[in-house]
């Protein structure tokens, strides 16, 4: 900024502080997030199309079957090469980049995924790549948030807000269903529901709502009409497709988690892509459907034809079977998160909001078709129905987020017809695939370090804290050869605490030295030559561990030892104290800040 626009912006934050309340200002920093996370997800959208209708061109339609695997490979090095010679910077995948920059950087997030996202996503999507959109449309708008509120100098619990308010936006664009939006901004990022976080998230979804109506109008990005009603005789079948979702979520987690696994052993970039770009490819080049997003796929489904997914294939395969046809359904339930985990591990940029609806919708079209076509049962089952509710018991076990999948299903579906067996399908699913997996694709990694928000406040502000502002490193050091001469003229004398760190000459932790331990002979000068550290030092009550303790661990080892003072190491090496007193002040504080 020169320096006229900065003297600008002073007079305007001046006013502002002046005119108008932080809650007036946070409402409307709001509904400009959600313009603008609408925006991006328009952006993303239409950038992605774009590509997909080059590739779809005269010249290459020709060569497009004989060649399939090679577009996602091309287009999962162009993301390669654009992220190390241009962005020059890590860009995180939607989710989870936001999640962990909630927990862990107090809402900052870099200012470059405002649009790196933008021109991976739309890339890797384009070219093949068998993920979402929803993710980095998230992921951009949250960057937004954060920046704008950055920008503005406002408090880290705005920031979260504004986060929310932008991932709300994102969802509510995507899908034209606003109130799903709000429930998924909640649900997701653990924020505290309230009158106060409810008003910007509302007006966020209604300015990204009206954003893509404004330039996509009334199309909407699944085609749906509701034909059979909901009939108490289907309550059964939906118990056992909630079920059958569950450990369709399972699989789909499970296989997520080891690919994702594997590829995070391999260090070279280019080796990920070759291995997980030719595998993708191939797989995409017999199994056709799971080009992409996957949408077209999708809406095939809720309209009850299935005769181009199943012909979509190399062999063009077409058969009056339905045995045949549901085998081949079920390979597109097994091979989907496969190739999302190859793309992910190829070094692609996008979601698995898409592939979970894809992989919902078929989950329950084939569990219709099995009960339909299986003659055990004379009632019959609605195909259309079941798949849409298919994608909200995936939704409820993959992502963990019930109440979004019943509220999305049920505006996707115009009303709620189908409420009573989206809350059956979705809490079983949830029930159930939560037994075997803690948490959701998104979560996993931040919770198994001990860094996830949750709806746990207490554990929220302690995981809020930073514990290097907690430690304290200005101790006298003392030796095991020093004699109590040393330890009363060189630091009872001239220090303030009484305890010291004993230490060897490479900072090695031995142990601990208090007044109390030499309080009855450190006036007795006959012993000052004669006794030695060594002699006087005892071992800590416990030992934090830098690294990865978080400070809820630390609380805990607070209570089991009842020390108020307990010594950190760092690379094994002594750093410094904790106090229970100066944990406890900073937890206040956070706690005043977090709900002020």
């Amino acid at each position: 900024m020169s320096t006229s626009s900065k003297i600008l912006f002073r007079k305007f934050l001046k006013w502002r502080y002046q005119n108008i309340s932080n809650k007036q200002f946070t409402n409307i920093a709001s509904a400009i997030i959600g313009l603008l996370a609408g925006l991006g997800a328009v952006v993303l959208k239409n950038l992605t199309h774009f590509i997909q209708q080059l590739l779809e061109g005269k010249f290459i339609k020709e060569i497009h079957q004989a060649f399939y695997f090679i577009f996602p490979i091309i287009g999962l090095l162009i993301v390669l090469l654009i992220i190390k010679y241009f962005i020059r910077k890590k860009v995180g995948h939607g989710i989870p980049s936001t999640l962990y920059a909630i927990s862990k950087q107090k809402g900052i997030m870099p200012s470059h995924q405002m649009w790196a996202s933008l021109i991976t996503a739309p890339l890797t999507v384009g070219f093949g790549g068998s993920v979402g959109l929803e993710g980095p449309t998230v992921a951009t708008g949250a960057a937004l948030g954060s920046n704008f509120a950055r920008f503005f100098h406002l408090n880290q619990t705005t920031r979260t807000l504004l986060i929310g308010a932008a991932a709300a936006g994102a969802m509510s664009s995507i899908f034209k269903a606003p109130i799903a939006a709000i429930v998924f901004a909640v649900e997701i990022f653990s924020l505290e529901l309230t009158l106060a976080s409810m008003i910007p998230l509302l007006l966020a979804s209604i300015t990204a709502v009206l954003t893509s109506y404004f330039f996509f109008g009334d199309d909407v990005l699944l085609h749906f009409n509701l034909q059979d009603k909901f009939q108490l005789n289907d309550v059964l079948f939906y118990v056992l497709l909630g079920v059958s979702s569950a450990a369709v979520s399972i699989y789909f987690s499970k296989v997520y988690f080891a690919i994702g696994g594997f590829f995070k052993k391999i260090e070279n970039p280019y080796k990920k892509l070759l291995i997980g770009g030719f595998s993708l490819g191939i797989i995409v080049y017999f199994v056709p459907p799971l080009f992409g997003e996957g949408y077209e796929t999708i809406n095939s489904i809720l309209k009850g034809n299935t005769a181009n997914v199943i012909t979509s294939n190399i062999f063009h395969t077409a058969s009056d079977n339905i045995w045949v046809i549901v085998t081949l359904l079920v390979g597109l339930i097994l091979f989907k998160i496969v190739a999302t985990s190859f793309t992910f591990g190829a070094g692609g940029i996008g979601g698995v909001f898409a592939p979970t609806l894809f992989t919902g919708s078929v989950t329950g079209y084939v569990f219709a078709t099995i009960i339909n076509y299986s003659n055990l049962f004379s009632h019959q089952l609605s195909l259309t129905n079941f798949a849409m509710v298919g994608m909200a018991g995936l939704m409820a076990g993959i992502l963990q987020a019930p109440l979004t999948a019943i509220f999305l299903i049920a505006e996707i579906t115009g009303g709620y017809e189908l409420f009573v067996p989206l809350m059956i399908v979705a809490s079983i699913s949830f029930i159930v695939t939560k037994r075997f997996i803690p948490h959701n694709i998104y979560a996993h990694e931040l919770a198994k370090k001990g860094e996830l928000l949750t709806h746990n406040k207490d554990r929220n502000v302690l995981m809020l804290l930073d514990l290097d502002k907690l430690i304290e490193t200005n101790f006298v050091l003392l030796y095991p050869e020093m004699t109590l001469g040393d330890v009363v003229n060189t630091a009872v004398v001239k220090s303030s605490r009484n305890h010291f760190p004993v230490v060897s000459k490479e900072n090695d932790f031995l142990g601990i030295l208090t007044v109390n331990d030499i309080r009855g002979i450190m006036f007795n000068k006959e012993l000052y030559d004669t006794v030695k550290v060594h002699s006087l030092m005892h071992a800590g009550s416990d030992i934090i561990y830098y690294e990865k303790d978080s400070a809820e661990d630390i609380l805990d080892k607070f209570k089991r030892c009842g020390a108020w003072n307990l010594v950190v190491l760092k690379n094994g090496k002594y750093f410094g104290f904790i106090s229970k007193s100066r944990l406890l002040t900073a937890y206040r504080r956070k706690l005043i800040d977090v709900t002020a």
